[in-house]
């Protein structure tokens, strides 16, 4: 079976359960904001190679792709998701977010002003900025669906934010 099946040729592309859309439909926009994201953040841990928050950002991108597979199915389909047993965004998933930016801020780290993405030389925590402002469009694509969305995702984004920017200042004064 190849990759290009051509079906999305005439504008539309399948959501789960055998659902079709338009690809210019905001569910769509959301899940591909989102497949944005978790690329950015797969570029920081490139840079990161192993090392810093590398761990985190991997749960992060397992996260990402349970969301995906939640904002791929309709709210008509909701329960069959459930049900499939695929991956989902669970209630506790923006807790473990806070814990991690309890971590951060705990280890002592100090800021002041405006930060430019990269102004430190850290290629990294450049990469985790501009992952941070992705995040914070895939938030506005997924808030924009209002009761489409998955509960959980709109906090998890806006937690996830200022985890990545925390990220990116723990390593810059590392």
């Amino acid at each position: 079976m190849s990759v290009a099946t051509r079906r999305g040729d005439g504008g539309e592309t399948d959501l789960l359960f055998g659902r079709r859309v338009g690809k210019g439909h905001p569910r769509v926009a959301a899940g591909g904001d989102v497949d944005e994201l978790s690329a950015a953040i797969g570029l920081a841990r490139a840079e990161l190679a192993g090392a810093g928050p590398d761990a985190f950002l991997a749960a992060v991108q397992a996260d990402l792709v349970a969301l995906m597979g939640e904002l791929a199915t309709l709210p008509e389909d909701r329960d069959r998701y459930a049900a499939s047993g695929m991956a989902a965004l669970g209630d506790g998933a923006s807790e473990k977010l806070d814990r991690r930016v309890a971590e951060v801020e705990a280890g002592g780290l100090t800021f002041g002003g405006w930060v430019f993405a990269g102004a430190a030389g850290s290629r990294a925590g450049a990469a985790l900025d501009f992952a941070r402002a992705v995040c914070r469009r895939a938030e506005r694509s997924v808030v924009s669906l209002a009761d489409e969305a998955p509960p959980p995702a709109a906090p998890y984004l806006n937690r996830l934010s200022d985890a990545l920017w925390l990220c990116a200042r723990e390593l810059e004064q590392a």
